[in-house]
């Protein structure tokens, strides 16, 4: 299978498009048609590395990573995903967690996938892999977990100043001598912006290599479109009826991956978009105008997204704003409704829910009674609320337990280099720190 840009620059292998993380044109690779399933191709594969398996094969078609697939997988799903029944008082809920890896947030299966692919394919000591991640919360953690004293490859972790929680920052922090993470005087879109403009720079991309493990990389969002196959197959499977999905998003990343299992042909029914403060998406839908906005700081960081990258995948993919509304819903939460969320969720289910799952919590709770019942219906918990005590403890008045691997990573000693939101600045934190 190629691969091609969203802007029309020519086919890449997967390998290409893995390793160059975004195209020389400035867009983002797609595949040049997405393979179509029926529920009967998954005869037989009940866990999720069967799933992807199945799922993921035409995608590697051509690719030199072909014969290493269930290896790949295996080494990305070692952790569950489970999905769990919901009290609900009106129709079927259920909660896909995803806060069960190493960082215990969903964006450690895309970042282990793609730590698994570009080791296999960039493993070079001599001449290393500079990963270069913006990070608005979880990313950046993820990313540095996955990449961690991996050889031959480099990863530099961009995030904004006090924008983060404290064990977000944490965790972004306390990685072996083959990470640099970089505290930005600025919001997630300077971070953002430094990472595309660094990509583009011909000079430093030459010194550096660079690669991007953001969303941006198609690698992030391949893996993460087969846990919504799988959920959704278990679902229609036990039930005969397609679950409805509610996604937190904020960069759009794990909001497409959900999209794209559903174009494929999975048994997938709404799929509605939770956002918060951040009101490009909802603008969009509203007002038929692409117009991004400087990101808004909420208690939501890691979807603190103010210009979406993969807008512009999505668009390519399905349509522009007038399909968009009637193929995807998408509903804004304010962080006085993320707060009631969490009250609620705790009384209610008698769990804690972090911030972002919150806002699918809340965006469910605002369907109408219709909407309610006609549709089963998987909300996506998308971290562990551990990692936002000081925001959920006071909200429950009790405290969140650490998980262990979250326990673990906090006890390292953390480091960072700050630096303002400006190009020659990156170059020169990692001009320095990598002694080039």
């Amino acid at each position: 299978m190629h691969y091609h840009s969203t802007r029309g620059a020519g086919p890449a292998t997967l390998d290409e498009a893995l390793v160059n993380g975004i195209a020389g044109d400035g867009g983002l690779y797609l595949p040049e048609a997405l393979p179509t399933f029926s529920v009967a191709d998954f005869t037989g594969a009940d866990t999720i590395p069967q799933v992807a398996s199945t799922l993921l094969a035409p995608f590697f078609d051509g690719s030199s990573l072909r014969p290493d697939l269930d290896a790949i997988l295996g080494e990305t799903f070692h952790f569950p995903i489970p999905v769990t029944s919901l009290p609900a008082t009106q129709g079927s809920a259920s909660l896909l967690e995803l806060f069960h890896g190493p960082t215990a947030a969903f964006k450690d299966v895309g970042a282990g996938f793609l730590a698994a692919c570009l080791t296999r394919l960039e493993g070079d000591e001599a001449s290393p892999l500079t990963i270069l991640v913006a990070t608005s919360g979880d990313t950046g953690g993820a990313v540095a977990a996955a990449f961690n004293d991996r050889p031959g490859m480099r990863v530099v972790v961009l995030f904004p100043d006090g924008r983060v929680s404290d064990r977000q920052a944490h965790q972004l922090t306390c990685w072996g001598d083959n990470v640099l993470s970089l505290r930005v005087r600025g919001a997630f879109d300077d971070c953002q912006a430094l990472v595309k403009g660094a990509m583009a720079d011909a000079d430093l991309d030459t010194r550096f290599r660079f690669s991007s493990a953001n969303s941006i990389n198609i690698g992030r969002l391949l893996p993460q479109s087969t846990y919504y196959a799988q959920a959704s197959l278990r679902h229609f499977a036990d039930t005969g009826n397609k679950p409805g999905f509610v996604v937190p998003t904020g960069n759009l990343g794990n909001a497409l991956a959900c999209v794209m299992a559903r174009e494929m042909g999975l048994p997938i029914g709404p799929i509605v978009l939770a956002t918060n403060a951040n009101r490009t998406i909802s603008d969009y839908f509203e007002t038929l105008q692409w117009l991004p906005k400087p990101s808004l700081q909420t208690l939501a960081s890691a979807m603190d997204v103010g210009d979406p990258s993969n807008m512009e995948r999505l668009r390519s993919l399905v349509g522009d704003a007038e399909i968009l509304r009637e193929r995807l819903g998408v509903l804004s939460v304010s962080d006085e409704q993320i707060r009631a969320a969490i009250r609620k969720d705790y009384d209610e289910f008698g769990f804690a829910t972090c911030p972002h799952t919150a806002t699918a919590t809340h965006t469910w709770r605002k369907f109408s009674a219709d909407l309610r019942s006609n549709h089963d219906w998987i909300l996506v918990a998308t971290a562990h609320p551990a990692k936002f005590e000081t925001i959920v403890e006071p909200l429950i008045d009790d405290t969140v337990a650490l998980p262990a691997e979250l326990a673990e990573m906090l006890s390292r000693p953390s480091r960072c280099v700050e630096i303002a939101a400006d190009p020659g600045a990156l170059a020169d934190a990692m001009s320095e720190y990598f002694a080039l």
